[in-house]
């Protein structure tokens, strides 16, 4: 496991252990954060503990040529269930991404630090949100880390109050981004979830030779 100080280097992502553990401490600075999700690297550490850096083999990704949608999804956007906005409400959609119970988990791995951190992201226009309403209600939303000299979204977390509607906005967002010229979607790591919206494993190097293309 690699330490890192105030230098702004990582270490190959070869050198991750098999649970994809690749590095401790630092800080979450704009630069950091660019350098690490531009390597294949992100942030993934609970309250209380050093900030953790993960390169994961294999690597969960969508090529959204492969997204699927479903005939009930197919349906709800014929019926235009939901309303989809880009970038209109950073804050509440990270805010409401850190408050969400999720199953297995105790407490939120969105700490006020990482909040804020990626609120500065966004103010330089590399972490982006999707916001989903209805009634003019925030209802479910995303947000995630674009880099778009390398055709990659990095999703990072979503959220629901409404069935489906997280579901929704992800279709409308990858439909989007493939439209923009991207060619992935990194989710970083298996879920079901994201298996039936058309997710696959890919190996870690493949998934970083697409970052350097």
């Amino acid at each position: 496991m690699y330490l890192l100080n105030q230098s702004l280097v990582f270490p190959p992502v070869e050198y991750a252990d098999e649970q994809g553990l690749l590095a401790v401490g630092g800080d979450l600075s704009v630069e950091r954060l660019q350098l690490a999700y531009q390597n294949g690297i992100f942030p993934w550490y609970a309250k209380g503990e050093p900030i953790l850096w993960w390169s994961p083999n294999p690597r969960m990704v969508l090529f959204p040529a492969q997204l699927k949608v479903s005939k009930s999804m197919k349906q709800l956007f014929n019926q235009e269930k939901f309303q989809v906005t880009h970038n209109q409400n950073f804050s509440e959609v990270i805010e409401a991404c850190a408050k969400i119970p999720r199953k297995g988990q105790e407490d939120t791995w969105i700490t006020t630090e990482m909040i804020q951190a990626y609120k500065n992201l966004h103010h330089k226009g590399l972490a982006h949100s999707v916001e989903v309403w209805e009634n003019q209600k925030l209802v479910g939303g995303l947000y995630g880390v674009w880099l778009k000299d390398q055709g990659v979204f990095c999703g990072e977390s979503m959220f629901t109050k409404v069935s489906n509607a997280s579901k929704y906005g992800f279709i409308w967002w990858v439909q989007k981004l493939a439209k923009k010229g991207v060619g992935l979607i990194d989710c970083q790591i298996y879920t079901s979830h994201l298996a039936s919206l058309g997710a696959e494993e890919i190996s870690r190097e493949e998934f970083i030779g697409f970052l350097k293309n």
